[in-house]
């Protein structure tokens, strides 16, 4: 039997993470004599949901195992579920997704939309029905729909590696631990091989999240060898539970799609939207970068964060007339502010003049001549000169930004996100086809100390 168990939701602000929950039950699932045909897949959903927790991330387990193991199998899935989510937080949702054969189209179709928009339970629960597959949910089980989802994205184009390291229960919420000079060594000697080690705009390390779930750090790159060889580098002062390598959507533009008109966007959605910026940019209380963008439809705000670094300081380049692409996510109108791409990059495409106008040079002396007052002409304050008659010059001034892409940096970058490191490696097809036999102890290792 070929089976796909996708889960989703079993986290909260409070604490878990769904990824470790995915470590336990491969753990319990290898203990019954399964054999797994993929690495783990953790997909990465629409990240403007407004319902999410943290990186909306959900997991998929795909696996071959005797008929008579399924129910084996289910039971323990459940049971890890049951045991490991914050099922007392109002918000956390947890599901399950049981699919035995291979993955129907519409299940891809489906995935499709819960990464790059919206979708809607009962349309999860249609296609589950009609597919004969199985779930199981708990409070309002929105997770069933992450879990679907992840059964339906089975990652034949670009994707990437990531390894996470756990933490022992006993240092959940407590600092995490481990060399920073060790991090950015790796990440020096694993360039173009990993990416989003650290920050180069501040030397901030990225591999650590911050909260009191139970990953210690996780290592993105382009392949399983590449994570597990950083991994080996990084010095840890804590003990590691286990690790896992995922095959996931992380830094690949999944999200995003183009859209033809700024008619078209829509709340929550994540678009790639082509328009002549309107107006000069504006700067908002908190550094928060504001600017306008039309096509023949209307005129969308975009707004690009003081924590955007570079993509800051070109978003406040921008003049009317630029012809620009923006990357982000629709934020729907509030009762202050108009619908608004939060931009994660800028395509500059093509640079209108910049045009400012300055008072005239003196006829006489050639010193920059001052105004005398509205419709008075200009005056030369060292020679004396009076020009009445004078006009402000029209003086083409030289760009500080030049046409190409522009991403924010990798601290604020979301999971999704292509880094300008992965441009021109992206992976154009997986041939593994849920076939081959991928040994265990491949990606996923508990740590005997």
């Amino acid at each position: 039997m070929k089976l796909h168990i996708g889960f989703d939701d079993t986290d909260s602000p409070r604490g878990g993470c769904t990824t470790y929950v995915a470590a336990l039950i491969i753990e319990k699932l290898h203990g019954l004599g399964v054999r797994f045909i993929d690495y783990p897949n953790l997909i990465r959903l629409n990240p403007n949901i407004p319902w999410k927790t943290r990186g909306n991330g959900a997991l998929c387990l795909r696996i071959m195992c005797e008929d008579s193991l399924y129910g084996d199998v289910k039971e323990q899935v459940i049971t890890v579920i049951e045991e490991n989510s914050d099922l007392s937080y109002k918000g956390t949702d947890p599901g399950a997704v049981f699919l035995v054969g291979d993955v129907p189209e519409e299940v891809k179709r489906f995935a499709k939309e819960a990464i790059q928009g919206i979708v809607r339970m009962r349309d999860a629960l249609k296609i589950i029905r009609k597919f004969g597959a199985e779930a199981v949910g708990y409070n309002a089980g929105r997770g069933i729909i992450g879990g679907l989802a992840a059964i339906g994205e089975t990652l034949e184009g670009d994707h990437t590696f990531e390894l996470i390291a756990y933490r022992k229960r006993e240092n959940w919420g407590s600092p995490r631990r481990i060399d920073e000079s060790s991090v950015k060594e790796m990440d020096k000697k694993m360039a173009g091989l990993t990416f989003n080690n650290v920050d180069p705009e501040s030397g901030r390390i990225l591999i650590t999240p911050r909260g009191p779930d139970p990953v210690l750090y996780g290592v993105r790159g382009e392949t399983p060898e590449a994570v597990k060889r950083a991994h080996e580098m990084i010095r840890s002062y804590e003990p590691i539970e286990c690790w896992v390598i995922f095959r996931t959507n992380h830094g690949t533009d999944a999200h995003l799609k183009r859209i033809p008109s700024i008619r078209d966007a829509r709340a929550y959605d994540p678009v790639i939207l082509q328009g002549i910026v309107v107006g000069s940019p504006k700067i908002i209380p908190g550094g928060h970068v504001i600017f306008q963008i039309r096509d023949e439809t209307g005129t969308i705000d975009c707004a690009v964060y003081e924590q955007g670094g570079r993509l800051r300081e070109v978003a406040r380049e921008l003049v009317e007339g630029d012809l620009v692409e923006v990357y982000g996510g629709v934020r729907p109108p509030s009762r202050k502010n108009p619908k608004t791409v939060n931009v994660e990059k800028i395509n500059v495409l093509n640079l209108a003049e910049k045009i400012v106008l300055r008072n005239p040079l003196c006829p006489v002396c050639g010193k920059r001549m001052k105004s005398m007052g509205r419709s008075k002409g200009f005056e030369c304050y060292k020679c004396g000169f009076h020009g009445p008659n004078l006009e402000k010059m029209r003086v083409k001034v030289e760009r500080n930004i030049s046409p190409g892409l522009y991403v924010a940096p990798p601290r604020s970058e979301r999971h999704l996100t292509k880094p300008l490191s992965r441009y021109g490696l992206e992976k154009k097809h997986y041939s593994h086809g849920f076939s081959e036999i991928i040994p265990y102890d491949a990606f996923w290792c508990k740590v005997m100390i």
